[in-house]
């Protein structure tokens, strides 16, 4: 027999894991035996040597990573899809996973919103009623208009499910060409020849190099008059000079849940425009959100215990 001791669950250390809240950790609920729970939002140094699993707080939290520093990790678990700048602040020697599975639902629920609202022209019947006036008028229908999706993962397919019912004819647009289980998929340099066939644009593509401004001048000018462009992507995926450029002459629609700064500013020109509609950057604010990251989380959790790599892994630095 070995001299050496036996090792045993009950010896392993606990896989300690850091919420930034008290949302998630009810929405969590009871964890397995050997996991233990610890709060931290990343506001500070970290309250111990190494913690197995950091949670990082939602929204606006990419900065906090850099309080990562002298702290040790297995995974660090963003609450968000997009991870823009993430490699540029994350210290060296970490693993960071986005939140693919928790957002899509709520984000693709806004668009659609978004779309209907701009189409069938509700802004105006709520500043009407809101001057007490009835103004009836007709708007331009959902169905049987051209939809054109740029970017085609999670949250496109999600959006393309949830227009499919009503009756459009969709474009899927993705970095590359190829074909996809409800149609071809186009490769995003055939945008020239896409965008003046669609009424409806919607942009979901990730912020990076190659996507900052893709939303520009060009873009816009080669779509059709009165076409409406939808950014649930992120702000400076669209270069706001041209998006005001376009909308204030009334060429073009526009309704946006991400703009360029974030927040506008008060009084900011896209503010006024009646041909603008804003949501503040809630595309995942929802209730469905916490059920969803509770349940990526819990799996990590298992994923770990069981000793087996981690889901949605998109930054090692």
């Amino acid at each position: 027999m070995s001299s050496a001791a036996s090792v045993t669950p009950e010896s392993q250390p606990p896989l300690v894991v850091s919420l930034p809240g008290n949302a998630l950790r009810a929405a969590l609920g009871p964890v397995p035996d050997g996991v233990e729970l610890i709060d931290w939002d990343m506001k500070g140094p970290a309250p111990l040597p190494h913690i197995d699993i950091v949670v990082q707080p939602y929204m606006g939290a990419t900065p906090l990573l850099a309080n990562l520093a002298g702290t040790s990790t297995r995974l660090v678990q963003s609450q968000s899809i997009g991870y823009d700048g993430v490699a540029d602040v994350l210290p060296g020697g970490h693993v960071f996973a986005n939140a693919a599975s928790v957002h899509e639902t709520s984000t693709a629920e806004l668009t659609l919103a978004l779309i209907l609202a701009s189409q069938r022209g509700i802004p105006d019947f709520v500043r009407a009623a809101g001057e007490g006036r009835w103004a009836p008028a007709r708007h331009a229908s959902l169905a049987d208009r051209t939809v054109l999706i740029i970017g085609y993962g999670g949250v496109g397919q999600a959006i393309e499910a949830r227009l499919l019912p009503f009756e459009v004819n969709v474009v899927r647009v993705a970095s590359s060409a190829r074909q996809g289980e409800t149609g071809p998929i186009h490769g995003i340099a055939e945008l020239p020849e896409l965008l003046p066939q669609a009424d409806i644009v919607v942009v979901g593509v990730p912020l990076s190099e190659s996507t900052h401004h893709l939303v520009d001048d060009a873009f816009l000018a080669a779509m059709p008059d009165g076409a409406l462009l939808v950014n649930i992507a992120r702000g400076p995926v669209a270069d706001t000079a041209a998006l005001l450029a376009h909308a204030g002459r009334g060429r073009l629609r526009l309704a946006l849940d991400v703009t360029d700064p974030e927040p506008l500013p008060a009084g900011h020109p896209l503010f006024t425009l009646p041909n603008v509609l804003i949501s503040p950057h809630v595309g995942g604010a929802s209730t469905a959100m916490m059920p969803r990251m509770a349940r990526l989380l819990a799996d990590q959790i298992e994923r770990m215990l069981q000793g087996d790599a981690p889901r949605n892994v998109v930054v090692r630095s």
